[in-house]
């Protein structure tokens, strides 16, 4: 069920649905055998079937199928036992066929939902199908004047369409969405989700309407490759309708494109119905079938997916469901906790240094969590000294930056060299807080008035005297056993 809430703009609700092109991470086409590696010279992989000679017929290429069958499963959707393969007709010069081949009326993944949160609100946005399709090759303008070059590299490219119900209502809700489904295409490997290649292409339909109003015009916003770009695109869209309305115009469905050097979007075509494609049958290839036990037999060969190691993390290590999500936001995170936790034994301090520390700088730096300078291993060595009370956390900070920053390897080196061991003689610790208690009168008149704030004066009289190797609970604890 979806738990989105509604956010006016301006008085109106935004209503927002996705379609998304993952590419499959078959190494061949999914009606031929020539290669999908990106980056190759112009027409150099397409062969006879893709360019449509005469006399070729299409063969179904399972390696695509069983990815699809590991989406449906990834998402808990419905797999189509029987599915249909029909043909798309429009007349591109880079569709050497005039038309696509696609699914139109019954898809391979039929339902399903993908759950994700929104700061701390979850929320899901349900699926009406995903189905297979090939892609279509690529018009090039920009290196021929008064020209159009066309590539047919990517004719027959397998793609998984993925459309969404028009659930979300907001840009942000639609990047979260975006993101989690992302992840999900690239943890179970069936797509390399690099959006600059094409591999993660998004489209958003949206459309603004007043609150209890039916569904306003939709305009789809095509090929948004980059998460930035598509909060900015939205956004803009969603503004520019308001104004339309609001001045008195009627929106008209087309098809827009966003232009990230001007963040507008322009109108490209106008949007075409279902009819306008004049789907039949594709008479070359017979009905896909898939038999449950294939789908078992994909199911038992599948890596534990992202909900369920969640769902793990709560159960086996009492984290929340919101830190469960965030540290499986990629396989690579997931791992990177799971051996700092399997290492130090202290999974909440594991899990909130790799969402803090750890994440904060390798934002900053625009690094993945497999190129963090500070390893798992030295990772849980340093949260081992936390919980030992060996170094206090603001030490700890110390040493993570020298780490991070290459000075040192070894947590209990670096502790020993910048003098951070906490101070852990009771006795060398009582003589500092009565040194503190005599010379600060007034605080403890104070403290035992009832001015709590006074407490931490004095705390941080003692830290200071100890030159910040005083444990903090410790002082605290003989603090409030000296003054009663």
């Amino acid at each position: 069920m979806n738990t989105s809430t509604s956010l006016l703009v301006q008085g109106y609700e935004v209503v927002i649905g996705f379609e998304t092109h993952a590419q499959l991470s078959t190494q061949s086409k999914i009606f031929s055998r020539a290669a999908t590696a990106f980056g190759a010279e112009p027409n150099t992989q397409a062969c006879a079937v893709d360019l449509a000679l005469p006399g070729t017929l299409p063969v179904m290429n399972i390696g695509a199928v069983e990815r699809a069958i590991q989406f449906g499963l990834a998402i808990g959707a419905h797999i189509a036992p029987r599915s249909i393969f029909a043909r798309k007709n429009y007349f591109y010069p880079d569709l050497p066929k005039g038309y696509q081949i696609s699914q139109f009326e019954i898809p391979v993944v039929q339902g399903g939902d993908v759950e994700f949160f929104l700061g701390d609100e979850k929320k899901s946005v349900r699926l009406v199908r995903a189905h297979l399709e090939e892609d279509a090759g690529k018009s090039l303008h920009e290196d021929f004047v008064g020209q159009t070059g066309i590539d047919l590299n990517r004719a027959g490219t397998p793609l998984l369409e993925i459309v969404t119900e028009p659930d979300m209502r907001s840009s942000a809700e639609a990047v979260a969405y975006a993101k989690e489904l992302h992840k999900i295409v690239t943890w179970i490997g069936i797509c390399d989700g690099n959006m600059q290649e094409g591999s993660f292409r998004c489209d958003a339909n949206v459309s603004v309407r007043k609150p209890g109003a039916p569904l306003g015009t939709r305009r789809e916003i095509k090929n948004l490759n980059s998460f930035k770009f598509m909060q900015q695109a939205i956004d803009y869209e969603v503004r520019w309708q308001i104004e339309q309305i609001e001045d008195g115009h009627a929106i008209e469905q087309a098809t827009v494109l966003f232009n990230p050097d001007t963040g507008e979007t322009r109108a490209m075509r106008s949007k075409e119905d279902a009819a306008d494609y004049r789907y039949f049958p594709d008479p070359d290839l017979p009905p896909l079938v898939i038999a449950d036990e294939w789908v078992q037999r994909v199911r038992a060969a599948m890596t534990e997916l992202p909900r369920v190691m969640a769902q793990r993390f709560v159960s086996v290590h009492g984290l929340s469901e919101y830190d469960a999500t965030a540290l499986t936001q990629s396989r690579a995170m997931a791992a990177y906790f799971e051996a700092t936790t399997q290492a130090c034994a202290q999974p909440k301090l594991a899990g909130n240094w790799i969402m803090g520390e750890v994440s904060r700088r390798l934002n900053a730096g625009e690094l993945d969590i497999a190129a963090s300078p500070v390893s798992a291993a030295q990772l849980a060595q340093l949260i081992g000294r936390i919980a030992d009370g060996t170094i206090s956390n603001n030490a700890a900070k110390q040493v993570f930056d020298a780490l991070w920053s290459g000075a040192g390897s070894d947590v209990d080196a670096l502790i020993e060299a910048k003098g951070l061991r906490q101070m852990n003689d009771s006795g060398e610790l009582e003589k500092i807080v009565d040194a503190v208690l005599a010379a600060n009168p007034k605080n403890v008149e104070q403290y035992k008035a009832g001015n709590g704030k006074a407490l931490n004066a004095l705390v941080g009289q003692i830290m200071k005297g100890s030159q910040g190797k005083a444990n903090p609970q410790q002082v605290n604890d003989l603090l409030r056993q000296k003054l009663g």
